[in-house]
């Protein structure tokens, strides 16, 4: 099963929605180039919501860190939100939190973002 997005965006923040799997292969790829695509067309803060990602393998929990790296290389900054409980089970196991900021509510992520003039 392909990984499909649904993107919106609030107060000039990017939030994109991945649905399915995240693992390797054409998942990540897909990734890969959505959040690049995003990147360089400007669109610096982004939100992943990833309450619809149900399965995510080690080298998609690579693909959530290379992600916020290539955005804070891009000048941006990319954070989580709503992780499934399978997610968020790997994240804490792994302490990718300490890398990446997650938040359970949409308001709260878009509130975090320092806001540019």
């Amino acid at each position: 099963m392909a990984l499909e997005f649904i993107d919106y965006e609030i107060r000039g923040i990017t939030v994109l929605r991945p649905i399915g799997r995240l693992t390797l292969g054409e998942p990540t790829a897909t990734f890969r180039s959505t959040i690049r695509e995003s990147l360089e067309s400007g669109k610096k803060q982004i939100i992943l919501d990833m309450s619809e990602v149900y399965f995510i393998d080690s080298s998609g929990l690579g693909e959530l860190v290379t992600a916020h790296t290539t955005a804070v290389k891009h000048g941006g900054a990319l954070k989580l939100l709503k992780l499934t409980q399978r997610v968020q089970d790997l994240v804490q196991l792994t302490k990718v939190y300490r890398v990446l900021e997650v938040f359970n509510e949409e308001e709260a992520a878009v509130a975090s973002f320092t806001v540019v003039p």
